[in-house]
């Protein structure tokens, strides 16, 4: 009796697994057909269009670029130099200085001419105190407000004082290890204005910088990373932007806006109360709580993303400091579905309840524990001898060909469409890693998003820690 018990529990657990994996492939089916539908119609689009005409439009809004620093003095100066020569007509950039304790003070107010200056500053947002502003005696840095504030222990608290700052009705969030295409305002912006729904956020793909060079905070060389960790975050970038976001934007479902890269409707932001320093996922609750509002108040929106690289970011190249981001992206989606969960299947807040939600919980959220315990069950049937050797090998095979070709086609995509590397060779480099991507990459971000769980359902406390910065690699001129 135990037996034949035991047995349907099996072959229940079987079947929901099968239909747990067809059902997560013919997503990413659809998704890349989205996208590809999504991406032919804005490079459409583009070759139509001239962008120019908002550069001399004085109708143009005015944008308000915000970078939070903290420990940032490695290369503080050369991003900051790219972010004041972005190629749009009415900006600011904002540095807020979350009390660093490097030199990363010192250097900007050497390096732009800085003095204190009494500012008229009205918090709309709560946050750590800000001590001092700074502007330049320089014209030529006229752009650049720095503020200097108490450490908030959190991006999102840096964010929410460089928002209260903010001169202008649109705000970029960015990070200052960024170097950002000179066009990236122009773009972005974009579909605030050709909307006929009010566009709340738009965003658009990231890349890594590790093995690229600039110079005076500009790209001058685009390449794929050399150490294998980069890299390997290089390919799950494209894959996630190129194929995921642009299939979500067809239908307009964007789960979310990055961090570090999005431009956002200011006033929608502060009526939903800002970003939460609380948060471990600070960008995807700022996206949830905007999405809430506007279906709360029965107000039409759209979030866009654009498939464009507009921002090349340095990623982690040790294990540790990759091992404790991803920890922490964990504990901040398992907080976002604790925090918002009266949103799942809730038709009140329309696609962010009927699609998002339910989406990101089976296929995100619950994704690594069903891989998990799948990978358990593996090892106790062939343990036990009872594994049907055939009917597994040839469900691995599937399941590893299907990841190899739809991340391939992702980077094969991006490149056919835009060619930002120069050669096929650099392209070679990242297809190979799609190949190595289940047997070393995957089970790494298997691990710290198990970990990241365990530690949130424990309570184990947090430290946010340092992203160490190498710096981007400079051209040597003579």
């Amino acid at each position: 009796m135990q037996h034949t018990i035991w047995s349907y529990i099996v072959k229940f657990y079987e079947h929901s697994i099968f239909f747990y994996c067809v059902l997560l492939f013919a997503f990413y089916t659809l998704l890349a057909f989205l996208s590809y539908f999504a991406i032919r119609r804005y490079s459409w689009k583009n070759r139509i269009r001239e962008t120019l005409t908002l550069v001399e439009s004085p109708l143009t809004p005015g944008i308000s670029v915000i970078a939070p620093a903290y420990n940032e003095a490695v290369t503080i100066i050369p991003n900051v130099r790219s972010l004041l020569t972005l190629n749009y007509p009415r900006f600011e950039v904002i540095i807020v200085n979350d009390g660093s304790t490097d030199d990363t003070l010192e250097k900007l107010i050497h390096e732009f001419e800085l003095s204190e200056i009494n500012f008229a500053y009205h918090p709309q947002l709560l946050c750590q105190p800000v001590k001092r502003f700074f502007k330049s005696d320089n014209p030529a840095y006229a752009r650049l407000l720095v503020v200097d504030k108490v450490n908030g222990k959190s991006k999102a608290d840096a964010v929410n004082a460089g928002i209260n700052a903010a001169s202008f009705s649109y705000f970029l969030n960015t990070d200052v290890d960024c170097i950002l295409d000179r066009n990236t305002l122009l773009k972005l912006i974009r579909p605030f204005m050709d909307e006929e729904k009010r566009v709340i956020a738009t965003g658009a793909t990231l890349r890594m910088a590790n093995s690229c060079v600039a110079d005076a905070g500009m790209l001058t060389t685009i390449s794929p990373p050399e150490e294998w960790l980069p890299r390997f975050q290089e390919m799950e970038y494209i894959r996630s932007f190129v194929l995921g976001k642009m299939g979500w934007n067809t239908i307009n479902a964007v789960p979310n806006v990055s961090g570090g890269l999005g431009l956002f409707d200011k006033d929608i932001v502060i009526k939903a109360g800002g970003y939460d320093p609380k948060s471990l996922g600070e960008d995807m609750d700022m996206i949830i709580r905007m999405c809430k509002y506007m279906c709360e108040q029965k107000l039409d929106y759209a979030i866009r993303y654009i498939p464009e690289t507009l921002c090349w970011t340095e990623g982690p190249s040790t294990l540790k400091i990759f091992g404790r981001q991803r920890t922490r992206w964990a504990r901040g989606l398992l907080q976002i579905f604790s925090t918002h969960r009266q949103v799942l299947f809730n038709p009140k807040y329309k696609r962010l309840g009927l699609i998002v939600f339910p989406y990101n919980f089976f296929f995100e959220l619950l994704a690594p524990v069903i891989e998990f315990v799948g990978l358990m069950y593996y090892i106790y049937i062939i343990v036990a001898n009872v594994i049907n050797w055939d009917f597994a090998i040839i469900l691995l095979l599937f399941i590893y060909t299907f990841s190899v070709f739809i991340s391939s086609l992702a980077i094969l995509w991006d490149q056919l469409t835009f060619r930002y590397y120069k050669s096929w060779k650099d392209v070679a480099k990242l297809c190979m890693m799609t190949f190595l991507e289940p047997f070393i990459y995957h089970p790494l971000v298997l691990f710290f998003a198990m970990k990241g769980y365990l530690f949130h359902l424990t309570g184990k406390k947090h430290g946010w820690g340092n992203m160490q910065r190498k710096g981007f690699k400079q051209q040597v001129t003579a």
